[in-house]
């Protein structure tokens, strides 16, 4: 297996250089692979004149690697890394087709649940296309299905200036394809990861550790953007833990019902969030860099599967009507 890994997986693209991508990037660059990367504007200047950087504690580490902001100056990849925004996502899918051929591995590692969700899945949503992220089917058209390694990202990451990530904790990344196969590609790309020094893990059915994750984050993170609030203040205000509570059994119900079960209650997963403390949420750091928010991937969805499960989500609707108003009175939405 080490040497398919070898002769299978050697240059590797990451689209979207931010926190997470460039954290990626520069485990794989580190491990020896020939790491390119999309980026622009600002970012795309400090990779150029700086070479991809990572902080980690009081270190600062310095990885050449191509940076372009066009993706035929890069060419086809052997794994093409997603790691946008997911508003950014219909536009980049106009543009990736550069970069994969028939045999790229593409790895989305991407909050919320993506356009590929029930491709693979099995049973009577499968191939359901979820209008929420992508209403027009121009993604799915843009990332062919065969291509497509699931990936749930486990690492706490921010960019305090363009070009430099600064990892904080979490070093996990739980990959698998779309049917739940143990393939040798991903077995491949699985022994890439854990060289490169990831807590890489292989899921047999990567769209419920999507469904896990999301599960915790769907209400909490809209909070903490409408409010402003870490998640220790959220957590320790009764009324609000009550509020995301009753969002969270919602989902967990939606999932019962496309056959994802979750064993936990909410507060059980609350738990987990306190040990965080004063932890900003990836949508809070959004509002306050002025960026856009991800609300279709991560609360209109569910909202819609909802509806495809004949389930009932009035504190759902609630959480995505007030933080799309928010973000739209922001400009972020």
């Amino acid at each position: 297996m080490a040497d398919l890994t070898h002769k299978a997986i050697q240059k590797a693209c990451i689209y979207g250089a931010g926190a997470i991508g460039g954290w990626i990037g520069a485990g794989l660059a580190a491990a020896g692979t020939q790491v390119s990367v999309v980026a622009r504007g600002a970012t795309l200047q400090a990779i150029q004149s700086q070479g991809l950087r990572i902080r980690r504690g009081d270190q600062v580490t310095a990885y050449p690697v191509a940076a372009s902001a066009n993706p035929a100056d890069l060419g086809v990849q052997d794994l093409l890394v997603i790691a946008v925004k997911a508003p950014a996502l219909a536009d980049i899918a106009t543009q990736v087709a550069p970069l994969i051929g028939p045999h790229t591995l593409v790895l989305t590692a991407m909050n919320g649940v993506p356009w590929w969700f029930f491709q693979g899945f099995g049973g009577k949503f499968e191939g359901t296309r979820l209008k929420a992220v992508d209403p027009q089917g121009l993604i799915e058209a843009a990332f062919p299905s065969a291509n497509l390694i699931g990936c749930v990202v486990h690492a706490s990451c921010s960019v305090p200036e363009p070009g430099l990530v600064h990892q904080h904790f979490g070093n996990g990344l739980i990959i698998g394809e779309l049917t739940g196969q143990p393939t040798a590609r991903v077995l491949a790309l699985l022994e890439l990861l854990t060289g490169a020094g990831f807590n890489a893990t292989l899921s047999p059915q990567i769209q419920k550790d999507i469904w896990y994750k999301l599960w915790g984050n769907m209400s909490v993170n809209p909070v903490s953007a409408i409010t402003g609030a870490t998640t220790d203040l959220i957590m320790g205000d009764e009324l609000v833990l009550n509020f995301v509570s009753s969002v969270m059994f919602e989902a967990k119900e939606i999932g019962a019902r496309i056959g994802i079960q979750i064993d936990q209650q909410p507060s059980d997963r609350h738990q987990i969030t306190l040990k965080l403390g004063a932890f900003k949420t990836s949508m809070l750091q959004d509002v306050e860099a002025g960026r856009a928010v991800e609300l279709d991937a991560i609360v209109a969805v569910v909202r819609e599967l909802g509806q495809l499960t004949n389930t009932p989500t009035p504190f759902t609707d609630a959480l995505l009507g007030l933080a799309r108003l928010h973000a739209r009175r922001h400009g972020l939405y």
